[in-house]
């Protein structure tokens, strides 16, 4: 009898430890699947059951810091976006995850940086993105790793309704890689703290690389104007096009072109200080600092972003996995190495609110410095800068 008391003791402890986490997601279709694949998996393993609820991208961020501070969010936001990490962090919706992230070497550093606000670790990255530029091996055969390479490819094939290379010249996102490449900047680093007071997007850096920009339309004559990414990706697709900067969400039309591709990193511009260095969106899981049931919660957290279910996740919906060791283990994928290499030779979207006072007079200042040859650089980022400090509280 007292044995079997204890057996029956044992079971309810066992029934009494196991937690069920609620998991809010924007995933769809077969990524849907794979979360749930993975929700089973952790359940088998750890007999927590994870309850999945898919909530609009759109709708996510603003719904979970109403719902947090009264209990009824989720334990895991599976994903956000790192640029909403401040926004989330202000609101004291978010735990930092540095206590659970024990390991971090197997984690892209770039991504890590990403998903670190004031020096902590507000959530675990998943996959990133960065551009590319992605060339047509017929009509570039040799991948240019130099200025000059490049410069002559993409000349050779310019004209005939043919184009060399083509990018969204006035888009300031696109185009951030050659502005960092000059040494110029959003918001100041100072050791993983960004300075908001320290704008460098019209210092001397930033105007040769307006400078630059303009030249590639009026003094190499390779991007005619209004050329966007629609444009370019159109000419692309019909086998016009030698190099074309995106990223990868195009590269679904690409591979339905059956175009034979390879994937490679701007070069480093002329007279730039530095390398090429685009920006990088990065999304991870997130944890409540509501939840009732965080080790759990960071335990599934970290089940999805191990190299076994990155590589898994890839397969569902071609995301560019964090893993360091899921990007080896899918070597044979031209575009998670083309653009794993950028993503690792990037810089992270500032993360930080006040990012959201930048992008229109920024956008708009890049988009004036290649409208006509040899504009006033400086006047026009200088403004652009002087709105943005006077937008930023």
């Amino acid at each position: 009898m007292k044995k079997a008391l204890t057996i029956l003791s044992l079971a309810l402890l066992g029934q009494a430890s196991a937690a069920t986490i609620t998991v809010w997601t924007h995933f769809g279709d077969s990524e849907l699947a794979w979360l749930r694949s993975q929700a089973a998996d952790f359940k088998a393993k750890t007999g927590n059951t994870v309850n999945i609820v898919s909530v609009p991208f759109g709708e996510m961020t603003d719904k979970f810091i109403q719902s947090a501070p009264k209990g009824q969010g989720p334990d895991l936001l599976t994903t956000q976006p790192h640029d909403r990490l401040g926004q989330l962090a202000a609101a004291g919706v978010i735990e930092p995850m540095d206590k659970y992230v024990t390991s971090r070497t197997d984690l892209d550093k770039t991504a890590l940086n990403a998903m670190t606000y004031q020096g902590k670790l507000f959530g675990i990255p998943m996959f990133a993105e960065a551009v590319a530029v992605v060339y047509n091996k017929a009509l570039v055969p040799t991948a240019p790793t130099t200025w000059s390479a490049f410069l002559a490819a993409a000349q050779k094939n310019t004209g005939s309704g043919k184009f060399g290379y083509l990018a969204d010249l006035s888009n300031a996102y696109m185009q951030y890689g050659i502005i960092s490449a000059y040494g110029g900047y959003v918001f100041k680093n100072n050791g993983g703290t960004l300075n908001v007071k320290d704008v460098g997007l019209a210092n001397a850096g930033a105007d040769k690389a307006s400078a630059f920009l303009n030249d590639l339309r009026y003094k190499y004559n390779l991007v005619p104007e209004g050329v966007n990414g629609d444009a370019a990706k159109s000419a692309f697709v019909q086998g016009r096009l030698g190099m074309f900067l995106t990223g990868p969400w195009d590269m679904g039309d690409i591979k339905k072109a059956n175009i034979n591709y390879g994937i490679i990193p701007f070069p480093t511009p002329p007279g730039a200080t530095g390398k090429w260095s685009p920006f990088v969106g990065v999304q991870g899981t997130m944890l409540n600092s509501y939840s009732k049931n965080k080790v759990a919660a960071a335990q599934f957290a970290k089940q999805i972003s191990s190299s076994d279910a990155q590589v898994a996740f890839n397969k569902a919906g071609g995301r560019i996995p964090a893993s360091l060791s899921a990007r080896t283990k899918l070597k044979a994928d031209p575009v998670v190495q083309g653009f794993g290499k950028t993503i690792s030779m990037g810089t992270p979207m500032p993360n930080v609110p006040q990012m959201g006072a930048v992008w229109g007079p920024w956008s708009n200042a890049i988009a004036q410095s290649v409208q006509k040859s040899g504009q006033n650089y400086g006047q026009i980022l200088d403004k652009a800068v002087q709105e943005i400090n006077s937008n930023i509280k």
